[in-house]
């Protein structure tokens, strides 16, 4: 039996901005941005990995999520308390600069944690938080 992680969901804000930050700062292929309505569902993912991707979706499109609801949702992704995903790459510190001269939101540069890891953050233009880690 073989497993793999195949979509992992994340919220955004802005459609133009989320196209910017994933397609060219993180340099992710998209594979599919539908539309419906005033609302877009995005599907990035690395070249590499075809199998593999996030689905960038508008926050809250059910409709069965009260206004109340809804609001409670946006303002904790504009805080950065909603979504996040951690990626690795096989040059952090390249990565680093690549996404910090791409204007990126740095919440952490490149260190070495207490518990073995070396890696980064960054918030996406929806305020998701982003860690990368240094392949091993």
């Amino acid at each position: 039996m073989s497993l793999i992680i195949h979509y992992a969901f994340l919220p955004h804000t802005d459609p133009e901005a989320t196209l910017t930050f994933y397609r060219d700062a993180l340099g992710f292929e998209v594979r599919m941005d539908v539309g419906y309505d005033d609302m877009r569902w995005i599907t990035v993912g690395p070249p590499e990995q075809p199998q593999t991707a996030i689905v960038l979706h508008p926050p809250a499109a059910d409709p069965t999520i009260s206004d109340e609801e809804r609001r409670t949702i946006l303002e904790l992704i504009a805080k950065g308390n909603y979504g996040a995903v951690t990626l690795a790459s096989d040059d952090l510190d390249a990565t680093f600069a690549k996404l910090e001269a791409a204007g990126a939101d740095v919440l952490q540069e490149p260190t070495d944690q207490d518990y073995g890891v070396r890696d980064c953050a960054f918030r996406d233009p929806s305020g998701n938080l982003i860690r990368i880690n240094q392949l091993a």
